[in-house]
């Protein structure tokens, strides 16, 4: 990390050569065909009227792309209702975000400044509008910060944790229109990749538009008729139900996002138009996006690669997985598209998490023995299942990071990972689970079989194929795995709760670690990780919901957590780094199986600037965020 102003400044002006500073001079600006008729009826400013005096300008060709001719309809897929918010995860505006070189670049923000990671400096572009043309100033962190972070209806838990140093909030100021400063006692250097996140904080709000819901602001008579229209209980109910900046399903809600939501309910087809104020344009004068419509169609989870197979997705890659991709290649020329494949971000293509939480008091004792959670890793036979699922283009270990992360360890994806029955056996007897039953099962110390229960979201083909592998893997040391198919929310409450036994998922979101990460997620701090659900909601609400943890190894990642929080030096905390992971490899709370599995990406023969050799990860990228949609166009 950098300890002063000046190198972090050099740093991101080095990673952005494609940006052009808006001192060179903005380019004459060209109207897009979609809004003209807008624009010529009076309704919609002309395009130098909508953009920031300092857009930010992309130079496509220093990219390496085409630039593109504004147009168009592009049609994807999901599988839920919800999951229109994949719109603000692939327009993937945010404060600062990540390039393709995974470095920290300003992007809604004009510029930034970090001194020593205490005091950061966020310069937002003067005459920056929402959608709805209402001034982006920082009024809009202003009433996020005072009126929505810090009032106790809307925020009963108060700000975000990440906010929170040493038990310390910061020091919020508003020095101008164009100007917030957050400034803290001690450091923290997790700020600025916590505003890059595929689901970002948003320390910001539309004022303008919410304070018409907030007592403070609005009319009592014209709020206790929306509250009441609402049919909901509050005025905090109301705010909080129409401030969804990151689920996106509130059409009439201003965003800063490229494309902005054109429909209201629920439906089988949403559409997205263009943001008439976004932020960026070309070096030819062109605003962004160049797609003026995104079609997104909610279809079932087991349709996604028949309808992508016909044709009817320009881009895909949410819903398909490796072992679509035989079937895709198969219908390329009818179906006008090509499959790419990229690589996957997660630390782990398959993993296997033990609830060290579990409230059964037999089975947490056995689960929270390392040894059985070793013999368990060691009784997987990965070759088999990288070969039946993957073709041997994966690559089986145990979960650590991937090769692309300065962090890798050749010693830790080793770690537990060879396929040795006999080794397995041999840490089980010395558990002491050295009895078995008629059926060669073992027995529990209460004398119960071990029946280990694997709950699943039931989403993906190749866990239940993986997991029918390891199902005869297992019988060979005397475990019986049951597989559980769920629904993915039933499942995670039945996790939160301490319900599960055992659970299977993906690894760690970010496998690809950078100097900059932070390894909270390697510690008890957050109940997503399935093996410790009780100890991360213990951490999350302050010791009110949850246990402490419990174990000598669990208790040191949290210290070390704290420790890469307040360190000074990059040494230390690549110190920090190092020894995490190394207690991830040797403790196994988490079972991986492999990793790298290629993710089929269906791109139309008609769309460009989609690139060919790609990171698909939810983060750092989010899927396709990072590699910029809004610079995708169609070629005719």
């Amino acid at each position: 990390m950098f300890k002063t102003t000046r190198p972090l400044i050099l740093a991101a002006s080095l990673a952005i050569a494609w940006m052009l500073p808006a001192a060179a001079g903005t380019p004459d600006l060209k109207e897009s065909a979609f809004w003209a008729a807008e624009v010529d009826a009076g309704n919609l400013p002309p395009v130098q009227d909508r953009l920031p005096k300092d857009p930010l300008i992309i130079d496509l060709a220093a990219k390496g792309r085409d630039f593109g001719t504004p147009g168009g309809t592009l049609s994807t897929m999901v599988t839920r209702s919800k999951d229109v918010r994949q719109m603000v995860v692939y327009g993937y505006a945010r404060l600062v975000g990540f390039d393709e070189n995974y470095t920290i670049v300003p992007d809604l923000l004009a510029s930034f400044e970090s001194e020593d990671n205490r005091k950061f400096t966020l310069n937002l572009r003067d005459g920056h509008k929402w959608s709805d043309g209402s001034p982006f100033t920082s009024e809009d962190f202003r009433y996020w910060w005072e009126d929505v972070a810090n009032n106790k209806l809307l925020s009963p838990s108060g700000p975000p944790d990440f906010l929170i140093i040493e038990g310390k909030l910061p020091t919020v100021t508003f020095p101008d229109e164009t100007t917030v400063i957050y400034e803290w006692d001690n450091p923290n250097p997790d700020f600025l990749q916590s505003l890059a996140q595929a689901r970002p904080p948003f320390i910001y709000r539309p004022s303008a538009f919410l304070k018409q819901y907030h007592e403070k602001f609005a009319d009592p008579e014209d709020l206790a008729f929306n509250v009441d229209d609402a049919r909901v209980k509050s005025w905090a109910a109301l705010h909080n139900k129409v401030d969804n900046l990151y689920k996106f399903d509130n059409h009439k809600l201003p965003t800063l996002q490229p494309w902005l939501n054109a429909s209201s309910g629920k439906k089988i087809r949403h559409n997205f138009v263009r943001n008439p104020y976004y932020h960026r344009i070309d070096s030819k004068g062109v605003q962004l996006p160049y797609i003026d419509v995104v079609e997104m169609e909610i279809v079932a989870p087991g349709l996604v690669a028949a309808k992508t197979n016909a044709g009817e997705s320009d881009l895909q890659g949410r819903g398909l997985a490796f072992r679509d991709a035989s079937i895709l290649k198969k219908g390329e020329a009818q179906g006008g598209y090509k499959t790419l494949l990229w690589k996957t971000g997660v630390a782990s293509q398959i993993a296997i998490y033990p609830n060290l939480n579990f409230d059964d008091e037999g089975w947490r004792a056995v689960l929270r023995d390392v040894r059985v959670r070793r013999a368990l890793s060691l009784a997987i036979d990965r070759k088999t299942i990288n070969q039946a699922l993957y073709f041997k283009l994966a690559h089986p270990g145990a979960m650590s990071v991937l090769p692309a992360s300065p962090f890798y360890s050749e010693e830790n994806t080793k770690a537990w990972a060879d396929y040795d029955i006999d080794q397995a056996n041999a840490l089980l007897d010395e558990a002491g689970l050295d009895q078995r039953d008629k059926y060669g099962i073992r027995l529990l110390p209460d004398g119960r079989p071990m029946e280990l229960v694997i709950e699943t979201a039931g989403e993906r083909q190749e866990v239940e194929n993986a997991l029918q592998i390891v199902t005869d893997n297992w019988r060979d040391i005397g475990v019986k795995l049951v597989m559980r198919p769920l629904d993915r929310d039933i499942l995670r409450n039945r996790v939160f709760a301490g319900s599960t036994m055992a659970s299977v998922w993906f690894g760690w979101d970010d496998g690809i670690p950078q100097a900059h990460t932070s390894p909270a997620y390697l510690a008890p701090t957050d109940q997503v990780f399935l093996a410790w659900p009780k100890w991360g909601q213990y951490y999350q609400t302050g010791g009110e919901v949850g246990e402490a943890p419990d174990m000598p190894e669990a208790e040191r990642l949290m210290a070390l957590a704290h420790d890469w929080d307040v360190a000074t030096t990059s040494e230390e905390r690549e110190a920090i780094w190092t020894e995490m992971l190394n207690i991830h490899a040797d403790q196994l709370y988490a079972i991986g199986i492999l990793n790298g599995a290629p993710q089929p990406i269906v791109v139309s023969n008609r769309l460009r600037n989609v690139p060919e050799q790609a990171m698909w990860a939810w983060e750092p990228g989010a899927h396709f965020g990072i590699h910029r949609p809004d610079e995708f166009f169609f070629a005719d």
